[in-house]
């Protein structure tokens, strides 16, 4: 009984499947043209989203990235956004700082900790 059962249930399926209408080849590209010109139509990874036109003059983005690298706002690479700081010591007075730091133990050897 059972059996029975499964097998009408699988099989009702395959009956209904002609019952949907296909759209032709004709319709499914007209469909598609009139998607691609409204613009619906994702092209690569990006969104469905529109991207937004600039109302900057190309002079005047090309100043601002200038003003942005002369200031050091823009991160090159994988740094920070941060600029480095100048150090404000000399080259002597920072060898003298970290022989004495040595010296004293406070500088970790290798992989252990003191």
């Amino acid at each position: 009984m059972f059996k029975k059962i499964a097998l009408i249930a699988v099989l009702a399926q395959f009956a209904v499947v002609p019952a949907f209408a296909q759209a032709t080849r004709a319709e499914v590209k007209a469909e598609a043209a009139s998607a691609n010109k409204a613009g619906k139509v994702v092209k690569g990874e990006g969104s469905a989203s529109p991207e937004g036109k600039s109302t900057k003059a190309r002079a005047e983005v090309k100043k601002e990235a200038a003003d942005a690298r002369k200031g050091g706002t823009i991160v090159k690479g994988e740094g920070s956004a941060s600029p480095e700081g100048k150090s404000t010591k000399a080259r002597p007075e920072v060898k003298a700082e970290a022989a004495a730091a040595n010296k004293s133990g406070a500088v970790v050897k290798g992989e252990g900790t003191k």
